[in-house]
């Protein structure tokens, strides 16, 4: 008898982040050799990364992932969340899926913790959810050539309060070798100048721990933010910034930026 996998496959190669393996391996190699961030000293609970096409948002990003090669060993269970783009929905949203696939392989789901957090009221399998959705897509890649061996446990939010995104969290808190990333571009189509001041507000919003000082129109994926945040306050993590910029300092014109940023959280 011959095992049916169900997976989804990519929406945004091609398009958001080259569709062709080499050339793809070759682009976010190059992105992790650039990144210049300090090195952290321990292993991240959960990181916040940004995620428009690897022109614009790659090497913010790589500041993040070039982070975890030294523990890679040590992580083998993604919880990813990111913002939905395409379809409104209420809640949270997980896939029905055994795999995610992109040009760089499948990345097996985390069944046993999908169903558990299934359990929660406010979530449930909406799998056209994450049919389109590029905000986790474009972190699988990255997440492929940093981590040897991982599974994925992949959520899109809807509209949600701040309080049932950490419960999510806070669900699946004790998972061994687990990491929390959250999938967020910040300021969309500002100038360059005002851009900046507001992500610079947002940062610091998310080193004092404090959601409730970041407004929708400041991150896509405030409420993923807002409930990791919460839920590092409540175990007293550290928050390290690592990289803040936006499209104008990457690939795009300064006159209408949108906002990239990375951080790491212990």
């Amino acid at each position: 008898m011959t095992l049916h996998i169900n997976t989804r496959h990519p929406a945004v190669a091609g398009t958001f982040y080259p569709g062709e393996t080499k050339e793809l391996n070759s682009s976010i190699q190059g992105y992790l050799d650039d990144a210049e961030t300090k090195p952290i000293n321990s292993k991240p609970k959960a990181m916040i990364v940004p995620h428009a096409g690897y022109i614009y948002s790659g090497p913010i990003a790589a500041s993040a992932y070039s982070q975890l090669i030294p523990f890679a060993k040590q992580i083998s269970r993604v919880v990813l969340l990111g913002p939905s783009h395409k379809i409104p929905i209420l809640g949270i949203a997980c896939s029905s899926q055994d795999s995610f696939k992109t040009p760089l392989g499948d990345i097996p789901l985390d069944r046993k913790l999908i169903d558990k957090v299934e359990q929660l009221p406010f979530v449930e399998t909406h799998d056209d959810a994450h049919l389109q959705e590029h905000s986790l897509e474009v972190q699988l890649p990255f997440l492929q050539k940093v981590l040897p061996e991982f599974t994925l446990v992949p959520l899109v939010i809807g509209q949600i309060e701040d309080e049932q995104v950490s419960e999510l969290i806070e669900t699946l808190w004790l998972e061994e070798n687990t990491l929390f990333l959250i999938s967020s571009d910040l300021s969309h189509y500002l100038d360059y100048e005002r851009a900046q001041e507001c992500d610079q507000a947002t940062s610091e919003a998310i080193a004092d721990l404090t959601p409730q000082k970041i407004h929708y129109e400041q991150a896509c994926g405030r409420s993923a933010i807002a409930g990791m945040l919460l839920s590092a306050k409540k175990h007293s993590l550290k928050v390290q910034m690592l990289d803040l910029r936006n499209s104008g300092d990457t690939a795009g014109t300064k006159d209408r930026v949108v906002g990239y940023g990375s951080w790491a959280f212990f």
